[in-house]
């Protein structure tokens, strides 16, 4: 098994007035409902790959983006592994304040997408750290 993880970011989008959280129904290694998210190219900074990753899988740019200390990981499945020749994924969260819209998804990742009340975000999301990045976010928002 690989020992290394892929670095890369969470970037959890919302709009405001009222607060909308857009989640990506994915489709491609599991299914289920995420953030935007995606790896670290190089030596790019996290909030330019949070912005760009958000742009990638959802054709929206970012208005605000804000890098919170929270870091984590997750273990991908043994055939994940092997494509991707890393034992998981590391990253960081960021939220990208957006302008609600229509989103251009990214097809080959992702069939559908929801602009989601945080109660139902939360009902939403299949994995418990993501869980726990949207309870971060939307506090720092509400603040």
């Amino acid at each position: 098994m690989p020992s290394r993880y892929r670095k890369g970011v969470f970037c959890i989008a919302y709009s405001l007035n009222p607060v909308r959280y857009l989640l990506l129904h994915r489709k491609f290694h599991w299914k289920g409902w995420e953030f935007p998210k995606g790896g670290r190219i190089a030596m790019e900074k996290e909030k330019n790959t949070a912005k760009r990753e958000l742009r990638e899988e959802t054709g929206l740019n970012a208005i605000k983006i804000k890098r919170f200390p929270v870091r984590g990981r997750f273990v991908y499945d043994k055939k994940t592994q092997a494509e991707w020749k890393a034992r998981g994924f590391s990253y960081a969260l960021c939220s990208a304040e957006v302008k609600k819209g229509k989103v251009k998804l990214s097809k080959q990742e992702h069939d559908g997408y929801k602009w989601c009340a945080y109660s139902e975000a939360l009902k939403l999301l299949s994995w418990p750290e993501r869980k726990k990045c949207l309870r971060i976010v939307n506090r720092a928002i509400k603040t």
